[in-house]
Formats: C-alpha cells, structure tokens, sequence
C-alpha cells in the first residue's frame, strides 16, 4: 500500500491586510508558523480568523501584504497553485460518489495514472479508519465519518499544509472531543503542517502547539496555550481565555512593599517581579483563591473580606461569587461530597497568593 508522506513546511504571514469594501477585516497581520506545528487561529465571531485561513488557501480577495508558503511567495496565486488542503465546516462531499471516489477525486483532477491512486485512497482510507467503509455514500455514514472522508480526501492530496475551518462546529459535544483527538494524532502522524481555525478556546487548548489569538482583525497574542492563559497579554487575552477576575486600579510602590490598590480602595499585596507603578488591571483567575471563614490568616499574600452573593454547583467544584468591594470576585472550590459550603449572605475570607496575581497594563 502506498504511503501518504506529506512535506512539513512552514508558513510566513507579512503585513496582512485585507478589507470588504470599507470594512477593514484583517489589519497588518504578521507571524509565522513553524514546519510540522498545529497552530490555531482563535477568536469571536468577526475576528477576522477565518478571513486570515482562506487567504493562505487563496480564496476571496487578493491582501495588502505577503503570504509565503515553504518559502514559496503564493499571494498571488491561484489556490490550485499553492498545494494546500482545506476541510471545510460542512465537508463538502459529493453525496452521489461512493467514499472511495470522494477521495479519489483529488487525484483524477491532478491526472495522476489510475494504477497509482487506487494505492494512496486505500492507505489514506486507512489512515482514517474507513477502508471497510470505501463503496459506501457520504448519506449512509455518520457526521464523525463524513469528516475523517473530507479528512482523507485532503491528506491524500499530500498537501504542503492542511487548513480546518472549524470542522467540529456541525458534531455533538462528545463526537467533537473524540474528533479533536482523531485529528491530533493523525497530524502528529503524519507530522503535516495544521491550521486550525475555531472560536471554541477549549478545541484551541486540547489541540495546539500554539495558538494566535485575535480580535477585530488584530493578533492579540501568539503562544502556547499555557503562556496565553497564565500570562496573558493584555484585557481581552484574558478575558476570552477562560473565567479571569479583572480589577481596575493602581500599582503602589514603596519602599518596603509594593500593592495594588483597586478602585475601590482594597488593596493586594504584589511581589514586585517586572510590575511598575501606575494605572493598571489586576488579574486572577477563580481557582487562584481559597475561601475560608473570616478570621483565618494568608501566609503569602492577601485576605480580601467579602459577602457571599451566588453560588454554582459545577460538579467537581463550585462556583462562588463574592462581594468584595465595589468588586464582584469569581472563586472556584473543589467540590468533595459531605463538605461544607458556604450559603447566600455568608462572610467569608478570600486568601490571594501574591504569585497568582499578574497586572496588565491599563
């Protein structure tokens, strides 16, 4: 059987800018992607994510800037010049064609001789997992079937980098993580070069080596997922990354200590590392702070007295919302069964690390 064997190149974004009429959809968007990584480009709705996917594939209007590929300047170029795969969200298989032609499709297209696509459909049918499946049409399969044959249709290709358009948005909840892994390690086999395009931070996380995160036509901020929930460039990156407590005030240094005195006057110690003073935002996160009974000490860090308002029973933990302040403050809490939890209207004590806390500038 033949082997699908891909080359794993990278992908250099310069400048790029794209508009719809008067709407400025992409602006000056650089960065680069390494050879064999699954990258991400995450965001909202109308972040300009899928905009920035289909320039690399080619489709839509030619941007301001440049788009090399293995090297390659492809900006102009038509898609069926560039080598890349695309899945798209709703596959857009043939429903008349049995897989095995589906996937052949590609193939017959590229006048590749007859005797040599049989061999590279069957290893890509079973790279997937459907080779029993190859005589069957795309209305006899399930949706998780369907996008590994839009998958196999693709690799069988051998592009030099494949493209997802949020392929998982059509699939229930737990067809989509079985899919996401599916995907991973089908990448990881064939070590392809893989963006990624989803609005769902929890696919970004599971999936990438690195994400892109971008809003209103502008990256935010790339990394691993782990750099971009824990230190998170500014507001938004924080605030779109999972549940963050954000709170409005100012960095304080004197000659001993320094703090961040909030809004409202409570004040959090800081340990200082890379923190200037002035107008700024305190982040942490929910599972950043323990709740305790009034009275209780914090060895490095600070206790913020506040009032319980709400409270969620999430399953393995629960979610506090506590009045502190002018400030409303998320806690979560394992949750254990027999355990004692705090009611509506309760005083309770927050205790802050100094560590866990990171400024973000105003």
């Amino acid at each position: 059987m033949t082997d699908i064997r891909p080359e794993a190149v990278g992908v250099t974004i310069e400048g790029v800018s794209l508009s719809f009429g008067t709407t400025q959809v992409l602006k000056g968007v650089s960065l680069t992607i390494e050879p064999g990584e699954f990258f991400t480009f995450l965001g909202p709705s109308g972040s300009g994510k899928s905009t920035l996917l289909r320039a690399i594939a080619g489709f839509g209007p030619v941007p301001g800037g440049r788009i090399l590929i293995g090297g390659d300047d492809v900006t102009h170029l038509a898609p069926w010049h560039r080598n890349v795969g695309m899945v798209f969200q709703s596959y857009a298989l043939w429903p008349h064609m049995t897989v095995r032609k589906n996937v052949a499709f590609g193939l017959e297209e590229r006048k590749i001789p007859a005797r040599d696509i049989r061999g590279r459909v069957d290893a890509a049918l079973s790279l997937i997992g459907l080779l029993d499946l190859a005589d069957r049409r795309p209305s006899q399969l399930s949706g998780g079937q369907q996008q590994r044959v839009a998958l196999a249709r693709t690799i069988v290709v051998e592009p030099r980098v494949l493209l997802l358009d949020e392929p998982l948005s059509n699939l229930d909840a737990n067809l989509r993580i079985q899919m996401r892994r599916e995907i991973l390690e089908l990448q990881r086999k064939l070590k392809l070069t893989t963006i990624f395009v989803t609005h769902d931070q929890e696919e970004a996380n599971t999936t990438s080596d690195r994400i892109a995160l971008l809003n209103d036509g502008v990256i935010q901020q790339v990394g691993s997922p782990m750099e971009l929930y824990d230190n998170p460039a500014n507001r938004f990156v924080a605030d779109f990354l999972g549940t963050a407590n954000l709170i409005d005030g100012r960095v304080e240094k004197g000659q001993d200590k320094i703090t961040f005195q909030a809004d409202d006057g409570t004040l959090i110690p800081l340990n200082g590392t890379g923190v200037e003073a002035g107008p700024g935002t305190a982040m942490f996160r929910p599972q950043d702070l323990t709740i305790r009974k009034p009275g209780e000490d914090a060895d490095d860090g600070a206790v913020l007295p506040g009032r319980v308002q709400h409270r969620e029973f999430l399953g393995s933990l629960i979610r506090y919302a506590i009045r502190v302040g002018d400030n409303v403050i998320l806690v979560d809490d394992s949750h254990q069964a027999g355990r004692p939890v705090f009611d509506v209207g309760d005083d309770v004590a927050l205790r802050l690390s100094v560590g866990q806390v990171r400024i973000l500038a105003g």
